[in-house]
């Protein structure tokens, strides 16, 4: 990607008149050699298999470790009570994030947005969206939004749990998620950044400790955090409140606390909850069936 920061978008943006969403699909059909039509094409199958993945949800699931699954339904039956605490939409984007990462671990078709790990992240805010009164076509151009976002931050920092533990996946697709719900409720493109930012800094230091090495525990429920996140900062900078750091300088303090991070704590399955007590005899269970 040609972009290697928000501020070089955004200043393309206000040169040229165009939406943030647009200069991203611009740099994709330069990176590509391909058409606005095939550039296009290629994200609306992006957002028809993460959106089959949401709706394919299976209840009755459980991964082959036994440590995750249906939990999105027992959200789902809970939000239809209608007594949740944090309110219908909310309550949706929960269990839809819960459900995404628990078909990632049992193996079922996801979308990595950016990462398998995070795959929960972007659909729980977008599926509710388009299901009760965003179309279509808005929602491709917020993908666009959250793709150049993704992309920045992969260039400047890293989406790798092993690089930097969960803030660069669940923190990136967090951002991604915020910038996207800011275009989707008419923000202009600062405060697509900003939320970006407010986004990345509220998972700041998110370590990546999954139990017995697998993407499950406790993967699945940041999934959750990582959405019900995006939805304040989204909310925070439509309210025309700003990071007081620069969005692009907040990404740089993720790569640096990454680079911080002890090994134990970037995907190893050696420290954090992967290390108590429970965690340590789950891992000597599984393993020891191999």
């Amino acid at each position: 990607m040609a972009y290697q920061s928000l501020k070089e978008i955004n200043r393309l943006c206000e040169e040229e008149g165009m939406p943030f969403w647009r200069a991203v699909l611009q740099d994709d059909m330069n990176e590509r050699s391909v058409s606005e039509e095939e550039s296009l094409a290629t994200m609306e199958k992006m957002w028809e298999a993460m959106l089959s993945a949401s709706e394919s949800y299976d209840p009755s699931l459980m991964s082959g470790s036994g440590l995750v699954g249906k939990d999105g339904a027992k959200m789902e039956e809970y939000r239809k009570r209608g007594d949740t605490l944090v309110g219908d939409f909310v309550g949706q984007v929960i269990a839809r994030a819960l459900q995404m990462g628990e078909s990632n671990a049992c193996m079922k078709r996801i979308v990595a947005a950016p990462t398998a790990g995070a795959c929960g992240v972007l659909p729980a805010v977008l599926v509710p969206l388009y299901q009760e009164r965003i179309n279509r076509e808005r929602i491709i151009e917020a993908l666009y939004v959250a793709a150049g976002i993704g992309q920045v931050i992969a260039a400047r920092a890293f989406i790798a749990g092993a690089q930097g533990g969960c803030q660069a996946e669940v923190g990136s697709a967090s951002s991604m998620a915020a910038g996207a719900l800011v275009y989707l409720k008419g923000g202009d493109n600062e405060q697509i950044v900003h939320a970006a930012a407010m986004a990345m800094k509220n998972l700041l230091g998110l370590v990546c400790d999954p139990v017995a090495g697998l993407v499950e525990v406790p993967c699945v429920k940041r999934n959750v955090i990582g959405a019900v996140n995006a939805l304040a900062a989204a909310d925070m900078a439509l309210a025309g409140i700003k990071s007081k750091i620069p969005p692009d300088q907040v990404i740089d303090a993720m790569k640096e606390v990454g680079e911080s991070m002890h090994v134990s704590l970037r995907e190893t399955g050696e420290g954090g909850v992967a290390n108590t007590p429970y965690a340590r005899k789950v891992a000597g269970e599984i393993h020891g069936k191999g």
